[in-house]
């Protein structure tokens, strides 16, 4: 059995309590929404599951549960969600909206929370939240992280606040920063606050600790700080990551030490764009470490070292099994952004096409498969070039990469591009999210005429205003090269 499959809680001493009745998960679409989801599932658990907009991809995802739609910072919205509630997880952050009203918006949807719970006799809440002391100077995220939980503790219903800082695992933002900081550059320079202390957690212990509390009664109404069994400054974990895989690096002290400047060249160098790196750098001034350790007393178990983390981590990444990555959940918009078929007919389409005696089957995989590893298959400088321009405009950038190599679900990311909708052997759909003067898609199409397979491509284009259309003209002629070698190289590859 790979280790990807051998589930996070096979070792979790609490036993599962499924005559609970429902539980609500909000953020389930999210990095560590969908892991606790799929443990939960597994231990025999009714789900509720919040999502901001419908898609096929959930029913697939997660048959056995119920799906609703919902915003938290819709009130009118959660009030249906809530009916018939016992627990409610609260997994909502608005770290990727950026830092401008931060603060407002994170406190404005936990008490709706707050309030539909209560409404609906919801008899627990459980949250995640931020390690973090209120005496300190915090970070805007962290601060925020800690005023939602006090928006939820301020009610009713008991609250189990957990706090947590760095979390390392396959997919997730922090192991995804510093992996490529170690892999891209040769020169690590390290300003004074890489001497600060963290306790990093690896997110199979974060989703233990979610479903213990979970199944532990006494845990309502509690604070606890959860972090992984080892401590260590920024420093230590990337020389240690660095000593991991392999790399020799040299490291470099500067007087430099502006958050903002090493966010943004971080953020050049990493697949996580500048909004969310630029948030999280701002907070490593904040020595984030457990100082309330009571959590050990009721649920015993042994956390991962970093180290062990990280090996853990590589090992999935190597086997291209991550489950759920942070690009799930960004940009914040994503899932509320027009739909090809919502718009009446794109202003520009521009399609090319070519005959193919491979098989459908064979095709499909191949079209699945761009944007990997391989790249484009053609013509990547073109493709990089872009993804440079727009991550230099603090855009996503085609180095956001994708969940896996081989395999793609709707929602997954491919550099700078989001699968909108997707149909074994027959069509994938791209919908653009780089910085643009309007709204684009890329769809493949494979058809089937007198024997022959017909595979097409086909540029969609909404601009907006004379920049748009500007937009559109300037990039037309480069369609016909990237286009044509980009089907003569799937065929090829099939």
């Amino acid at each position: 059995m790979n280790i990807a499959d051998i589930p996070y809680c096979v070792d979790l001493k609490t036993i599962p309590k499924p005559e609970i009745g429902t539980i609500l998960v909000s953020g389930a679409t999210g990095y560590i929404g969908g892991r606790l989801v799929k443990e939960l599932l597994i231990r025999g658990y009714h789900l509720r599951l919040l999502v901001r907009s419908a898609s096929p991809d959930h029913a697939k995802r997660w048959p056995d549960s119920e799906i609703v739609v919902g915003d938290a910072l819709d009130y009118e919205s959660l009030e249906n969600a809530f009916k018939g509630v016992k627990v409610a997880y609260y997994l909502i952050h608005s770290l990727l909206h950026g830092r401008k009203n931060l603060e407002e918006i994170e406190v404005k949807a936990a008490a709706n929370f707050r309030n539909a719970a209560e409404k609906n006799g919801v008899e627990r809440i459980i949250y995640l939240g931020a390690l973090g002391d209120d005496g300190c100077d915090l970070s805007t995220h962290l601060q925020s992280r800690n005023n939602v939980a006090v928006e939820l503790v301020n009610g009713k219903v008991p609250v189990t606040v957990l706090r947590a800082a760095i979390i390392i695992g396959s997919g997730s933002a922090s192991f995804e920063i510093i992996g490529n900081l170690v892999k891209n550059t040769p020169v690590v320079l390290l300003p004074k606050w890489s001497k600060t202390y963290c306790q990093p957690i690896g997110i199979r212990d974060i989703i233990k600790y979610l479903v213990g509390v979970l199944e532990l009664g006494e845990t309502a109404g509690k604070w606890y700080d959860i972090g992984g069994k080892t401590k260590h400054t920024y420093e230590e974990m990337i020389r240690m990551f660095s000593y991991l895989i392999g790399k020799k690096k040299i490291y470099i002290n500067t007087f430099v030490s502006d958050y903002k400047f090493f966010g943004y060249i971080a953020s050049l160098l990493t697949p996580v764009p500048a909004p969310i790196v630029m948030s999280l750098f701002e907070g490593i001034k904040n020595e984030v470490i457990c100082k309330n350790i009571d959590i050990r007393k009721v649920l015993d178990f042994e956390p991962l070292s970093y180290s062990e983390a990280i090996i853990l981590a590589l090992n999935i990444e190597s086997q291209d099994m991550i489950g759920t990555r942070w690009s799930d959940a960004y940009p914040h918009s994503h899932d509320l952004d027009a739909k090809l078929h919502e718009l009446e007919k794109p202003k520009f389409i521009s399609t090319y096409s070519r005959k193919s005696k491979k098989t459908t089957n064979s095709l499909y995989q191949t079209i699945c498969k761009i944007g990997g590893k391989e790249g484009w298959f053609h013509n990547n400088w073109m493709w990089r070039l872009r993804g440079a321009g727009d991550k230099m405009i603090m855009g996503v950038g085609t180095s956001r990469g994708r969940r896996s190599n081989s395999k793609l679900r709707i929602n997954d990311v491919i550099g700078f591009w989001r699968v909108e909708n997707l149909e074994e052997n027959k069509c994938l759909l791209l919908r653009a999210e780089m910085k643009l003067p309007g709204k684009a898609w890329l769809e493949f199409n494979i058809k089937n005429t007198d024997g022959e397979n017909q595979l097409s491509v086909t540029a969609y284009f909404h601009p907006k205003g004379l920049a748009g259309n500007i937009y559109w003209y300037s990039f037309v002629p480069f369609h016909s090269i990237i286009f044509k070698d980009l089907l003569k190289d799937i065929e090829i590859r099939s």
